[in-house]
């Protein structure tokens, strides 16, 4: 059977826009002419952004329904809390896996140092849709230091990938997908070509955060802060120029589309407009818990 590499269908510059209580992110989806890509709803680029002592804001109580969000930490400290009682600390390197489910309160705020002593906060949150069969199910969390995440640099030193979901180059990541979803973190070095393999009947994107790349058979220029759609086919193809005078660094997403009605507000993510007023009304009725004083309270 031939072999074809996926052609960009589009290129999407990504938006500013604050989010929270004031933090700075870049946004490629949604946008106004493409709302999501299947399975993926949102993808926020957080920062980077340099805060002075006392002055890092984050995001206060607010409340999740129907789907994940996948936080990936580089740069700064971020502290987790939520109606059901946990609580965590994710530094640079760390992922976060929230599967909000039926529904949860929560808040990210800067935490230590970064708070006290201003530092650097960068990173990303990708929001993964659930099938309908999953939206009402029990919240669960995955938190995988920066040590566990599996890291592999390829034999001619060109190509490195953090492997987050999926695989790459080999290497498996050690996190449970409800839905099955690639995201990998790829270091490109001048001179660097990578073919990652991907299903036929996945969605794909890329999205570059520091350099350019070339991707597609066509070599399309992709640059820092856009993303790239792909088209049909079984493999991706990224490059950087041997001449480049740096390296790039892209994130890679994939996953099968879920081809399910979608309702969305806010913070929300379920089949039917019904559903989304069902989710307004548990959340102000206070059943999705709160998160009060530092108490945490579930209803």
């Amino acid at each position: 059977m031939s072999s074809m590499a996926r052609p960009v269908q589009r290129i999407v510059d990504a938006h500013t826009t604050l989010e929270g209580a004031g933090f700075p992110v870049r946004r490629p989806i949604p946008v106004a002419n493409l709302p999501q890509v299947d399975p993926f709803l949102l993808f926020d680029h957080l920062g980077p952004v340099r805060w002075g002592p006392g002055e890092a804001v984050g995001a206060p109580d607010h409340p999740h329904r129907g789907f994940e969000t996948v936080t990936y930490l580089l740069e700064g400290q971020m502290e987790h809390k939520d109606s059901r009682g946990h609580r965590a600390v994710l530094g640079p390197g760390d992922v976060q896996w929230m599967t909000a489910g039926a529904g949860i309160v929560h808040s990210e705020l800067p935490h230590g140092e970064l708070l006290s002593q201003g530092g650097v906060l960068h990173g990303f949150q990708v929001w993964v849709n659930l099938p309908a069969r999953d939206k009402m199910m029990e919240p669960r969390y995955q938190e995988v230091p920066a040590a566990r995440i599996p890291r592999v640099t390829r034999a001619d030193g060109k190509v490195t990938v953090r492997v987050i979901a999926g695989q790459a180059l080999g290497v498996h990541a050690r996190i449970d997908t409800r839905t099955p979803i690639t995201y990998l973190h790829f270091s490109l070095a001048p001179g660097a070509e990578l073919s990652q393999p991907q299903a036929v009947t996945e969605n794909v994107l890329v999205y570059v955060f520091a350099g350019h790349v070339l991707a597609g058979p066509e070599a399309v220029m992709v640059r820092e802060g856009q993303m790239a759609v792909f088209g049909q086919g079984d493999h991706v193809r990224l490059a950087v120029a041997a001449e480049a005078g740096r390296g790039a660094e892209v994130l890679l997403l994939a996953g099968e589309p879920l081809g399910e009605p979608l309702a969305r507000y806010g913070p929300f993510a379920m089949n039917t407009p019904a559903e989304i007023q069902q989710a307004i009304r548990d959340y102000r009725a206070g059943r999705m818990g709160a998160i009060v004083g530092g108490v945490h309270e579930n209803q």
